[in-house]
């Protein structure tokens, strides 16, 4: 009985990790798709004014951090017509990468945007190392 318990609570983790793990993109494969003409869609989700600061060359606002209301979740819905339109890989940038970009990529698969092509930055824009595709203002 002992082991049986052990499989089940080692089975019932593996899953819960498995359904839990978003797909993530390293900066290096970020540029490298900036190089090949925005071979991707940025969607950013940093507050306004960390936009204006600095944001990824080719981004689409969307001001959603931390995207937990629904009001944020909503200025998710500007950009959905955009990745509708295409089937470019879409990365979701936001200050750490962390739960605002978890909560934008969980909003957009519950819109329909195929896990495939669903990517969170990687670090976010607190990791971003290359300053020459940084732009600044809107």
């Amino acid at each position: 009985m002992f082991k049986r318990l052990t499989m089940t609570l080692a089975l019932t983790l593996l899953l819960t990790g498995t359904a839990l793990a978003a797909n993530m993109m390293e900066e290096d494969a970020v540029k490298n798709l900036l190089e090949q003409d925005n071979a991707l869609i940025l969607v950013d989700i940093q507050p306004a004014d960390a936009f204006a600061k600095a944001h990824i060359r080719g981004s689409l606002e969307t001001n959603a951090f931390p995207a937990k209301t629904t009001e944020e979740k909503a200025r998710l819905d500007q950009v959905l017509p955009v990745i509708q339109a295409s089937d470019l890989p879409v990365v979701i940038v936001c200050p750490r990468g962390k739960s605002g970009a978890r909560n934008s990529y969980d909003y957009l698969l519950s819109k329909g945007v195929p896990e495939d092509r669903l990517y969170i930055l990687e670090g976010g824009m607190a990791d971003w190392p290359f300053d020459e595709l940084l732009v600044e203002g809107r």
